[in-house]
């Protein structure tokens, strides 16, 4: 086997997006053939689900390591690094460790096996896990959950689905009951599961059925055991089931994020107060993050409708008045509802693009948001240079926010 450079790995894993996006179990089980099955000798936490996998994932891993547990996290796409999305008690993976895991996967794939970039960052990191010796791992699932890389995996100790909503309706279905069914995927006869309390009942009656269906143990995060007791900009505090916590993640969604983990943790048997260490540690990259003062500048991963509708929430909570916002979203996402949602809460916009081929064009964005402003907008290609327009017609007290899409706001 050659082993690869750092550069010549990334280069791998990069060329791969010739081949798409394939949702199919094929590929990834012959490739983990190959390289020994390191998957089937891991535990594992599966969380699937539209919105808040990557928080709920961070809440649960965070918890797993204050027990003691070696816990690894993988998650997707990355904000600031693409090292994020493998980590192993919340330190990223090194670049001489990805790159030799990259270059076994490469060598057993020979010439024979195509991979997606997915499937091949997944292998990657479930080998890694392995020889890293983890205890337990939280793998989110990239999209849907059935038939995605990640299901590769034996039933895990917990499966668990977060909020579900409309979201990639070309591949997982146009109504809730389908894409639940997508993401209800992952749960396997001998796992417990978890799910979030505020999804839709058409989602639940999915959940249910799915679940006992194939014998896992269910249990629904419970809204009425909630009592919140604080919020303000710096996070939240409430009780859940007669006990104290507290996360530094702004929004009502974020507590309903931490009361799955929380039911999560219980399955798994850890203590209260390794549960209570880890939220209150988890800091999750791009979620209603403040990034600049003077004027403050938010950034924030909402990039489909329920994003949106959590942005609007915690924006007339916590921020109180209208704000600058900056927006660029992909061009499979239904921006103009989106927009829709968000516009009330804005006094100015400007448009732009995530750097990215799904990306929609400003310049169409700025069309579009026309119905909702009494002016077309500006537009700018880059990022940045949107970010500087509206920091130059801000007042100081003025609030910027960035969101539509996380493959933007790292750059910001």
């Amino acid at each position: 086997m050659r082993e690869l450079s750092y550069d010549e790995a990334m280069a791998f894993i990069h060329g791969r997006l010739r081949f798409g996006s394939k949702l199919g179990l094929d590929n990834i089980t012959e490739l983990m053939r190959r390289l020994g099955n390191p998957q089937d000798k891991l535990s594992f936490v599966h969380i699937a689900g539209t919105n808040g996998k990557g928080s709920t994932a961070s809440y649960i891993a965070n918890s797993c390591t204050a027990d003691g547990k070696k816990t690894g996290l993988y998650i997707s796409p990355f904000v600031r690094v693409f090292e994020e999305r493998i980590q192993i008690d919340g330190r990223i993976i090194d670049h001489a460790s990805l790159a030799h895991c990259v270059s076994r996967v490469a060598d057993v794939m020979g010439d024979d096996l195509e991979a997606t970039e997915f499937e091949v960052v997944t292998a990657a990191a479930l080998l890694y896990f392995y020889e890293q010796k983890c205890d337990i791992v939280a793998l989110e699932v990239g999209l849907g959950g059935r038939f995605d890389a990640t299901n590769v995996i034996k039933p895990p100790k917990v499966c668990v689905i977060t909020s579900i909503s409309y979201d990639h309706t070309e591949v997982l279905g146009d109504t809730i009951d389908k894409i639940a069914y997508e993401k209800c995927g992952i749960i396997k006869s001998g796992s417990k599961a978890v799910a979030y309390c505020e999804n839709p009942r058409e989602a639940n009656e999915v959940i249910e059925r799915m679940s006992r269906e194939r014998g896992a143990e269910l249990v629904f995060a419970d809204k009425s055991a909630l009592k919140i007791t604080e919020q303000n900009m710096f996070g939240s505090k409430f009780s859940y089931k007669g006990a104290e916590y507290e996360i530094p993640m702004l929004g009502v969604h974020q507590i309903y994020n931490a009361l799955t983990a929380i039911e999560v943790c219980a399955a798994l048997g850890l203590s209260e107060n390794a549960v209570r260490a880890g939220l209150k540690n988890t800091r999750f990259c791009g979620r209603f993050e403040t990034v600049g003062t003077e004027p403050t500048v938010i950034v924030d991963g909402a990039h489909n409708l329920a994003g949106a509708e959590a942005l609007r929430h915690t924006v007339e909570k916590y921020v109180g008045k209208k704000v600058i916002l900056v927006m660029g979203m992909l061009s499979d996402k239904e921006y103009e509802k989106c927009l829709s949602v968000l516009a009330p809460i804005a006094k100015e916009f400007v448009a732009t693009q995530p750097q990215n081929p799904r990306r929609l064009e400003a310049e169409k964005l700025a069309h579009i948001a026309k119905k909702f402003f009494k002016d077309e907008p500006p537009s700018f290609e880059n990022p940045s240079d949107a970010l500087a327009f509206a920091k130059g017609s801000a007042q100081s007290d003025d609030v910027i926010i960035v969101c539509g899409s996380l493959y933007m706001i790292g750059n910001i």
